[in-house]
């Protein structure tokens, strides 16, 4: 085999990996309650590590998480804290981590009304965890940041 063919073989076997854990990541992680907090994540990790054969024990989880590295952990938690509301025409970001919840139009320079924010928020199920307070709300070039509630 030459050089050329092993580097594609490559290629394809980590597009390959990284297709199917994205698509775990966003199987699963409606079933990690209570959603939009760090217990879920943590909860998504110990479960992942556990199905691939590590015991449940703090060291254990400690060293999968290594193991998987800082860049592909990184980008599995913002799939697992993203959504895309096709229905709204809005890509959403809830990372507990960060100070804001953020949505994002998928068309640019389109406004997202505040009517509409409140019925995403209902449907992702964030109205408990974010300040409804519409003067905390920021609008950034069509880009809307709500604070988390503390």
């Amino acid at each position: 085999m030459s050089s050329f063919e092993q580097v594609n073989k490559t290629t394809i076997q980590a597009k390959a990996f990284e297709f199917a854990l994205f698509e775990i990541v966003r199987n699963q992680r409606e079933s990690f309650q209570t959603l939009w907090t760090i217990d879920s994540w943590v909860k998504f990790l110990i479960w992942f590590a556990l199905n691939c054969g590590f015991s449940g024990e703090r060291e254990n989880i400690e060293m999968f998480v290594n193991a998987l590295g800082n860049h592909l952990t990184v980008r599995m938690r913002k799939i697992f804290f993203e959504r895309s509301l096709e229905n709204f025409s809005v890509d959403l970001l809830a990372d507990p981590s960060e100070k804001n919840v953020f949505i994002l139009p998928l068309s640019s320079g389109e406004s997202i009304s505040e009517e509409i924010i409140d019925k995403i928020l209902f449907e992702v199920k964030l109205t408990q965890r974010v300040i409804l307070d519409r003067e905390t709300w920021k609008t950034h070039n069509g880009l809307i940041t709500i604070p988390w509630k503390s």
